[in-house]
């Protein structure tokens, strides 16, 4: 552990110490000022009462600490104790001492001041509001910056990431290579009268290695690396999200040349509002940030960094050129990006002879590189459960399924009636699949429930794509609701186990009407995301026609679907009857149902 960190965990633990002291001090305060209280109840003697009962001799005991005006007094013939508020405990003494001397029988007890009857009544007084000052100013104090921003430089990390870490992102780390020439020899830019780009905005889906190339970024250029993300500048104090920024730039300054990276920048960076209270709180630090990227002066080489998985909800002036010069496109991997990132995930895994990374990255188009390196641990952890000397294609195979459809519960007890509905169902989906075009070839069909399924229809998803075709999604529908159509065609009855297909259905129907523009009645007009005045000036009951397209779209995917298997009954049937018998039918065995096809 180095000096600063060091210095952290001792101001952390200072922190701490002091704010136990505080609260101490503070129940104490008020243990002590309820104890000397004026507390009118049944066991309160008023003075003049208890002159009375001294003078009659009916006080057996009376017990009082030096310089407190509370005595406890103990009358005869009673067994609880009641209290007194004494106004002058000197004279008080002197008469109790004056009955004692006439023969009165009762006994004085003068206990030792306390340590905090010693104190100044005016500082017992005082002493709450000190400590809820006090208090404040501790929050007020560890609310602040701090020492939140990170930095990571080459002799401060002990994982140097440079761009050998980050695997299929080409043409991205070729763009960021000048952001390191920048940071290594901004003169050759200078002199070339080109200027620095004070920003560069990292945007994609969650997972995709945005915040691994920003860290590759700094580690290629060896400059300190300050990270934070949006979510520490939003406070509930006023003015502390404008502070934050300020010191982080501050920083910067000092450590320039360096790479200031803001991770969910959309946090602070939303659109600005005309509201109050917590968007006027995120208005001053979006503020404060343009401030900031805005004063960089020529000779300070700061380049900012910023990921974001929602770009279209920042504000218009971030965007703007002197700002976030450039803004980067992180996608989801291709087939050749995702083997090159198994293969670094895998480096220090011991994987065996017939693991094929290739097949695996065939199996997963659409994955991002954080869920393959899930996979691969996943997969290692079912090989440790499994009690393999290492890791078998079976173990990545369940990784997969974990990972997408969820865990399999094979004690799940499931009634005659729901496996059988359960087979046709997916029999259903696989059934039709095989029968349209553009749907993809049938992986796996399993009954037995994983997650939240009861069963489920694996396909192979060996393409990556960039266009869906009105065709393709058409047909997607077609599979989507096969489920449902073998339900009513076999058992003449529906379940709620079709719930999630028609959720998907529906959605994908509402986005070809809504957002594609595949509607032959309506157009291609984009509907979507429009207020309904919008929506209105494309004519009257423009909702109820849009709903009606909607419907009519999976109205015919169903019908397709029932179409489809009445004419295929047969291997309907058979798959049903494979999964009942089996539970599950891998790509081999269902391939050999349509054999007498070919």
């Amino acid at each position: 552990m180095n000096n600063k960190d060091d210095k952290k965990t001792k101001n952390k633990w200072l922190y701490i110490i002091l704010i136990i002291i505080l609260v101490a001090l503070l129940i104490a305060c008020i243990i002590v000022l309820t104890s000397n209280g004026n507390k009118e109840d049944e066991n309160t003697l008023a003075y003049t009462d208890l002159i009375k009962e001294i003078s009659s001799n009916n006080i057996e005991k009376i017990e009082m600490t030096v310089g407190s005006t509370t005595v406890k007094v103990k009358e005869k013939n009673v067994d609880e104790e009641k209290t007194a508020i004494v106004p002058n405990t000197e004279s008080f003494i002197g008469f109790v001492q004056q009955k004692v001397d006439e023969g009165s029988d009762i006994e004085l007890i003068q206990n030792p001041r306390s340590v905090w009857a010693q104190i100044p009544s005016f500082i017992i007084s005082i002493l709450p509001t000190l400590i809820m000052l006090a208090l404040f100013i501790m929050i007020f104090k560890m609310q602040s910056f701090g020492e939140k921003g990170k930095i990571y430089d080459e002799t401060e990390i002990k994982t140097k990431v440079t761009f050998d870490d980050v695997a299929g992102l080409d043409e991205e780390k070729e763009e960021l290579k000048e952001i390191v020439e920048f940071l290594k020899k901004p003169e050759k830019f200078t002199k070339m009268g080109a200027k620095i780009p004070k920003g560069v905005l990292l945007y994609g889906k969650p997972g995709t290695g945005k915040t691994l190339i920003a860290k590759a970024i700094a580690g290629e250029a060896n400059v300190p690396f300050i990270s934070m993300s949006g979510s520490e500048f939003i406070e509930m104090f006023a003015g502390l999200g404008a502070s934050r920024v300020r010191k982080l730039f501050e920083k910067a300054r000092k450590l320039a040349p360096c790479i200031v990276f803001i991770d969910e920048i959309d946090a602070i960076g939303a659109r600005r509002s005309s509201n109050s209270g917590a968007e006027t709180e995120n208005n001053q630090t979006l503020n404060q940030l343009l401030v900031e990227m805005d004063g960089f002066s020529s000779d300070e080489t700061i380049i900012v960094l910023a990921a974001t998985n929602r770009p279209e909800m920042l504000d218009k002036a971030l965007l703007r050129p002197g700002r976030f010069d450039r803004r980067i496109t992180i996608p989801v991997p291709d087939l050749k990006g995702r083997l090159a990132i198994l293969k670094i995930h895998s480096k220090d895994l011991k994987l065996s002879a017939d693991v094929n990374l290739e097949s695996i990255a065939e199996d997963t188009a659409g994955f991002t590189g954080a869920e393959l390196a899930n996979i691969l641990n996943e997969a290692a952890i079912e090989a440790t459960k499994n009690k393999h000397e290492s890791i078998e294609n079976d173990d990545v195979e369940e990784a997969i399924k974990k990972v997408t459809v969820g865990l399999e519960k094979k004690a799940r007890t499931v009634s005659e009636k729901d496996k059988r509905l359960t087979a046709y169902h997916e029999a259903g989906h696989a059934v039709v699949s095989r029968y349209l075009p553009t749907q993809t070839n049938v992986k796996e069909i399993s009954i037995i429930p994983r997650g939240v399924a009861g069963g489920y229809t694996m396909y192979k998803s060996d393409e990556d794509k960039y266009y869906i075709s009105k065709t393709e999604m058409q047909e997607r529908l077609v599979a989507l609701l096969g489920g449902r159509a073998a339900e009513k065609l076999v058992i003449n009855d529906i379940s709620t186990g079709a719930s999630n297909d028609i959720e998907v259905a529906t959605q994908i129907a509402r986005d070809m009407v809504t957002k594609y523009g595949m509607s032959d009645k309506l157009g291609p007009i984009d509907f979507q995301g429009k207020e309904p005045y919008e929506i209105q000036m494309f004519g009257e009951n423009i909702g109820d026609k849009i709903g009606e397209e909607v419907k009519d779209i999976i109205n015919t995917a169903y019908n397709r679907a029932i179409e489809l298997l009445r004419e295929h009954r047969d291997k309907l049937d058979m798959i049903a009857q494979a999964l009942l018998e089996k539970e599950k039918v891998n790509e081999e065995d269902f391939k050999k149902f349509f054999e007498d096809e070919k």
